[in-house]
């Protein structure tokens, strides 16, 4: 047992002072108790730490790289041109590298565990690797390099659109059978916490949707199981020609949609379809930057979020490793559609960045299934410690500092950051930052000529 006794710290809805900690060997809160308490100080205000609930790690190395348009004008062929490139090219230690850097950034901005949408499975010419496991294995060394909290969610990946059809050339690393994908989702599960992940219901068929699921529960109850539908309005106009209906309201009714689930970026769904996934119990996954970049719609979060619907972020493309980023976005963009400051109606007392922070801890740790989120007993020491001198933060009292860090500025204030009840980040640096970069860098170089 360790004890630990900050300045200042988030508990119970307000900023409170001199907050003791007492931390388990599991690495858990075994006691949070403000005003008192005795222990090494923690020189800042302490905040519970974000889940990014969908990493997508190899968009590191394609950040701005498919911006612009090809010589047709269609941007998103441009991007799988680039993406094409790059997945020809990389190697299980390029996919390490560029992980590990992207967690390490991920961890200096306030992010402090990982949903890994694991897409690349098999070598560049499609022949699946001596261990199926090698790429997803690398995803884990990055995690433990880095020391973010991982959730790995093989994806998988197995016909080239709605109702069928064989997969593209671009596909090749990404597709393997289905037993092959049961097996390696058990196997992984020595090694990290796993997820399932078909990638979408253009990629697999109504019959290997019920089949992962019945994985899940082999792997257990609360597996989480992440998939991406309904981000683009073609998704939309291809599933009404398949079934006749929408994507969200097809797998609301064809699959036990609860709380296990997270919908990662289901932008285009009317309001019939997301009072049905607020009911559900599910975890809408929402990605602002990359939404945004990619010109994907805008997610309908005041109808959803009035429907009681919960939610988290993720960085997606890797455009940012900032989880204020996200959620300045999502609360901008709202605002620019309603016309007015705030997004939506509240009290006085309610602050925007207290209440998005709040609910996106809350939705990352359910996607996650990790027992976080909160800065209370029996939760994981995952702790973000602000710098209060800071100059996004200087001057600031109580949930100002909130407002001003979410914000405010562009320079992050994260001054030290624990995973699991481990220090990560100290003084605004990671503990391995140096030795991380470097191999991040020398994988770059190589790639250069690729990309």
């Amino acid at each position: 047992m360790t004890a630990w006794l900050a300045d200042l710290a988030w508990v119970d809805g307000a900023v409170r002072e001199r907050v003791g900690f007492q931390i388990d060997a599991g690495g858990r809160l075994a006691a949070v108790t403000p005003g008192t308490g005795a222990g090494q100080r923690i020189d800042g205000l302490v905040v519970p730490g974000l889940a990014n609930l969908h990493s997508h790690a190899i968009q590191r190395a394609l950040a701005g790289l498919a911006e612009g348009t090809g010589p047709d004008g269609a941007d998103l062929r441009r991007w799988r041109e680039v993406n094409g490139r790059l997945l020809a090219a990389l190697t299980p230690d390029d996919l390490q590298a560029i992980a590990a850097q992207l967690y390490v950034e991920c961890l200096l901005h306030g992010y402090v565990s990982a949903a890994e949408f694991h897409i690349l499975h098999n070598a560049p010419d499609g022949r699946p690797y001596d261990d199926p496991a090698e790429m997803a294995l690398r995803i884990v060394a990055a995690a433990e390099q880095s020391g973010i909290g991982l959730r790995l969610l093989p994806v998988l990946n197995r016909q080239g659109g709605f109702g069928g059809g064989p997969p593209g050339p671009q596909q090749r690393r990404l597709v393997m059978p289905l037993e092959t994908y049961g097996r390696l989702c058990q196997d992984l599960a020595d090694y990290a916490p796993v997820g399932v992940a078909p990638q979408s219901l253009a990629a697999v068929s109504p019959e290997e949707l019920r089949a992962v699921l019945v994985m899940a529960d082999l792997l257990g109850a609360a597996t989480p199981v992440h998939l991406q539908v309904a981000a683009r309005q073609s998704e939309v106009a291809e599933c009404l020609a398949w079934k006749g209906c929408r994507p969200v309201q097809w797998l609301l009714a064809n699959a036990p949609v609860d709380a296990r689930w997270c919908l990662v970026q289901a932008t285009h769904m009317d309001d019939a379809e997301c009072r049905a996934l607020a009911a559900s119990g599910a975890v809408a996954g929402l990605c602002p930057t990359s939404e945004a970049q990619r010109g994907d719609g805008v997610f309908p979060f005041a109808p959803y979020q009035q429907a009681g619907g919960r939610w988290g972020i993720g960085c997606d493309g890797s455009l940012s490793a900032s989880p204020v980023e996200e959620l300045r976005w999502l609360e901008y963009v709202r605002r620019l559609e309603w016309r007015r400051r705030y997004g939506e109606p509240a009290p006085p007392a309610a602050l925007p960045a207290a209440r998005l922070l709040e609910q996106a801890a809350a939705g990352g740790a359910q996607a996650l299934a990790r027992p976080a989120g909160a800065i209370a007993p029996g939760r994981l020491a995952d702790l973000v410690v602000l710098d209060p001198d800071h100059p996004a933060l200087i001057g600031r009292r109580g949930e100002a500092l909130l407002d001003a860090w979410v914000f405010a500025g562009s320079a992050t204030p994260v001054r030290h950051v624990m995973v699991a009840g481990r220090w990560v980040v100290q003084h605004g640096a990671h503990v391995r930052g140096t030795e991380i970069a470097g191999a991040f860098a020398r994988t770059m170089r190589r790639l250069a000529d690729a990309l």
